[in-house]
């Protein structure tokens, strides 16, 4: 329960946090500005990804957002303190641009180093009844929901890591190709400088 609540937490996290990094890296912002959409965008995702299985089951909106801040608010804060830090601790990562491997190896390594962190977390509150285990019993009741609740998303927390991984990989392929691509190129030894150019908008 502890790793699928910690995965479950990780794949809201990196929705956010690629998203944010995406935009930061794209228009060319500070590194503080691009930690900080990226850190709201996490705990938006996050919590939105906790918060429609809950609707689904046949809670109303506030007691559903009410229980999710609850239960994910200390793993989401724990996974954005490391996230963010170790992005901004590896060389170049932040100032990469979208088509650079530094990018996104090291949104691989954030986002490892944050399960790491907030798994423990996870199982500290959950032998104490609290974090996940404050919405488990919600999870797959399909109570008699009706409306427009029926047709809320409810997304598995095995396909959303897949699709993260998937994503994450093919960034980073898609990165290695146009670096090589630069270099047969014949581009001079600062080839990068495109990337970085495109990256910050000019």
């Amino acid at each position: 329960m502890a790793v699928a609540a910690t995965l479950h937490c990780l794949t809201g996290c990196a929705i956010g946090e690629m998203l944010g990094l995406v935009i930061g890296t794209a228009v060319g912002l500070s590194t503080g500005w691009t930690i900080t959409i990226s850190v709201s965008l996490a705990f938006f995702f996050g919590y939105l990804l906790s918060t429609l299985p809950l609707l689904k089951s046949g809670l109303a909106l506030g007691a559903a957002f009410s229980l999710v801040l609850a239960a994910d608010t200390v793993s989401i804060a724990t996974m954005e303190v490391v996230d963010n830090a170790v992005m901004a601790l590896i060389p170049g990562a932040m100032d990469a641009g979208l088509v650079n491997p530094v990018f996104w190896v090291g949104m691989m390594i954030a986002f490892t180093a944050a399960f790491v962190a907030a798994y423990p977390v996870n199982r500290y509150l959950l032998q104490r009844g609290k974090g996940h285990a404050l919405t488990h019993e919600f999870h797959g009741a399909a109570a008699a929901t009706t409306g427009a609740r029926r047709y809320l998303p409810s997304f598995a927390t095995s396909t959303l890591v897949a699709v993260l991984v998937a994503f994450l990989l093919g960034g980073l392929l898609v990165s290695v190709a146009a670096e090589l691509g630069d270099g047969e190129g014949g581009s001079a030894p600062g080839h990068a400088a495109p990337a970085a150019a495109w990256s910050s908008g000019r």
